[in-house]
């Protein structure tokens, strides 16, 4: 299942919660224009650029249809891991939802009031963290706020980078953030797993674009069919496994304590791979 998948389901079951009185009311009002480029930041122009995707039926939150045509306006791709970067940015603690405390709080650090640098954001993150294109340079100097004032620093670009360095400096702890992230976003708020078919698309657009192994993992998980959820052990411990073991599983070790599901992939890909016959020539 892709995350635009998943995103449906959400907002299908979104609107399934609201009473017919309201089935003729509209989730967001029209997108605001783009500009040339981004503009300064302004916690009011955030506010208002919230307020052109909030639900009609839920005050003070964007649900999944306003988060779909934001995504659209934004430019970035439904079927990506893009969308969890935008809602890993702005602090969403729900599926294809944003509370406006979290959108406040998400651009005020981020220094974006317009698409354009929220936009811009989101995409420089992704060719960090998930495609591993070089890093943009700091420049020299770096801006940090003043004693004066507890709030964040003003951005030198299009928006405040001041994270962006912070995550170059440790890709991996970054990616390791976000994909924590992620666990906690799919979860249901009282339960401890998240299921398989939620599982499989993440670890599809999050994991297997660094680490090849990962599409042989799903392989397997599809193969098997008898998987139904995924614990935070399970999860993290399978990104572990991408990042250690090779894709010729070369350097497994059956001993390494992995997770049952690990243990019973590596079996699954040795026994489907050709075996190789060896030819005892007779003097």
């Amino acid at each position: 299942m892709s995350i635009f998948s998943l995103l449906c389901c959400w907002r299908n079951t979104h609107h399934d919660t609201h009473s017919d009185a309201n089935a003729g009311s509209s989730t967001a009002k029209s997108a605001p224009s783009k500009t040339s480029g981004p503009g300064p930041y302004s916690e009011a122009k955030a506010r208002q650029l919230f307020k052109a995707y909030q639900d009609a039926d839920v005050p003070e939150e964007i649900g999944p249809e306003g988060f779909e045509k934001l995504c659209n306006d934004l430019g970035i791709s439904l079927e990506g891991a893009q969308p969890l970067v935008l809602a890993w940015q702005l602090h969403g603690s729900e599926m294809a939802k944003f509370k406006q405390d979290e959108w406040m709080k998400g651009t005020s650090e981020l220094r974006v009031s317009d698409l354009e640098g929220l936009s811009l954001a989101i995409k420089e993150l992704e060719d960090l963290l998930l495609l591993d294109k070089p890093p943009i340079q700091a420049p020299s100097g770096p801006v940090t706020p003043t004693k004066k004032s507890a709030q964040p620093p003003i951005s030198v670009g299009p928006y405040n980078r001041q994270k962006y360095y912070q995550y170059a400096a440790d890709k991996d702890r970054a990616f390791s953030e976000l994909y924590t992230f992620c666990f906690n976003l799919a979860k249901p708020p009282t339960g401890r797993n998240i299921d398989i078919e939620t599982a499989s698309a993440f670890w599809s657009v999050l994991v297997a674009p660094k680490y090849p192994i990962m599409n042989d993992i799903l392989k397997f998980i599809a193969d098997k069919g008898t998987l139904k959820g995924v614990n935070k052990d399970l999860w993290n411990m399978t990104l572990e496994f991408c990042r250690t073991v090779r894709p010729d599983l070369s350097n497994y070790e059956a001993d390494g304590a992995w997770p049952t599901m690990l243990d019973d992939f590596v079996a699954w890909k040795k026994s489907s791979e050709p075996q190789t016959e060896e030819h005892i020539e007779v003097a």
